[in-house]
């Protein structure tokens, strides 16, 4: 299949946004740490921020997330009425993006066809999920799509780029510098570069030309993803035109064999149980490095004897969470990122959360927009 991920028509903030107080995490990160949500809109201020345009997990189940999320949806009507974007024509964002460590993991911004893409279980689609897709937890966020005038993605996609003509492409035709500016909280520098006309299409073939009956991976973002390819799906069956925005997601493509792209673990913590009896539980089995045990073990043992799972990424806030009364966590191990593309071919998704690209700072942060209705 041709033309899977292509240039985008992406919005950006004009000339003279503060770009630190535009730019926010992934709305997944500090799911169980509130204070940085309160601390990072404080400094935002009044200020135009994609901080406004999504709503962090830390405040999902409050008695005003139905407000918080009207709110969302407002302040992107209100960018668009305030005409604060300018539009970037049929263009790639070519990435790099300096992490807390010093490296620079580089990246492509563009749309992905979600017609090529299937989450599934035993789909042969050549954009696959790489962790278990929760049914449950994608009404809401269709839902939300549905109503929503923007998009703006958190999602990544592992490529095979190891013959690097996909980047080498991007970065040779990199031209206007679309931004460069360093990230909120001690988060590092971004910077990305537009990529159009000639050097987009030589971009778009290398993209064609990648090895494999799997050219994307998910990275980060499989629900939001689903959640995208179910609204697509209502759309097309309603009767939408094929070049309906809607039919397309905005992704950043990463290369998988990228040092600077590093897996993490996501450890399971319980709070609120015995947590006495679940490490007895625990320390009688020999698969406690198994994410599936991990999370079956997490679940049966709080059904019985009450408490809540959370997924947490970090071993300092993992530990700190854990030492907390009625508390105790699990700390896993990394996946070998190169054992990737292999397992979903072979075996399928990896159980939910397994896996984190790079520490908490180091996600990709909501910048880039794109019209979707």
């Amino acid at each position: 299949m041709k033309n899977i991920f292509t240039p985008a028509d992406i919005l950006l903030p004009r000339e003279g946004t503060d770009m630190t107080k535009w730019a926010s995490l992934a709305c997944d990160q500090f799911s169980a740490r509130r204070s940085y949500w309160e601390d990072m809109s404080g400094y935002v201020a009044g200020a135009p921020s994609t901080l406004r345009m999504m709503l962090p997990e830390a405040y999902l189940g409050e008695p005003d997330v139905e407000a918080r999320q009207a709110a969302v949806l407002q302040a992107m009507e209100d960018y668009l009425v305030g005409d604060i974007f300018r539009q970037f024509d049929d263009s790639y964002v070519y990435v790099e993006r300096t992490l807390p460590n010093r490296k620079v993991r580089k990246g492509l911004v563009g749309k992905l066809d979600l017609e090529a893409y299937d989450w599934t279980p035993g789909s042969a689609s050549p954009v696959r999920a790489t962790e278990a897709t929760v049914p449950q937890r994608l009404p809401a966020r269709v839902q939300l799509r549905r109503q929503a005038a923007l998009e703006m993605p958190h999602i990544v996609l592992f490529m095979d780029d190891r013959a690097g003509g996909v980047m080498a492409a991007a970065a040779a035709g990199g031209g206007e510098v679309l931004y460069d500016f360093e990230l909120y909280g001690g988060a590092g520098r971004i910077r990305g570069t537009r990529v159009t006309g000639e050097a987009a299409r030589a971009v778009c073939e290398r993209v064609d030309g990648l090895p494999g009956p799997v050219v994307f991976a998910m990275g980060d973002g499989n629900h939001s993803l689903a959640a995208a390819k179910n609204r697509w799906e209502e759309l097309k069956a309603a009767g939408a035109p094929a070049d309906h925005p809607a039919r397309y997601a905005l992704a950043e493509a990463e290369d998988l064999y990228d040092p600077a792209v590093e897996f993490f673990p996501i450890h399971r913590v319980v709070m609120g149980s015995d947590a006495g009896g679940f490490v007895r539980e625990l320390s009688g089995d020999d698969a406690g490095t198994l994410v599936a045990r991990a999370d079956a073990l997490a679940r049966d043992y709080t059904a019985e004897h009450g408490g809540t799972v959370d997924y947490i990424h970090g071993e300092a806030e993992a530990r700190a969470l854990a030492g907390q009364p009625g508390g105790c966590g699990w700390l896993l191990p990394a996946l070998d990122k190169s054992q990737l593309f292999g397992h979903i071919l072979r075996h399928g998704n990896y159980p939910k959360k397994s896996f984190s690209v790079g520490a908490a700072l180091d996600k990709r942060w909501y910048l880039e927009c794109r019209r979707i209705r």
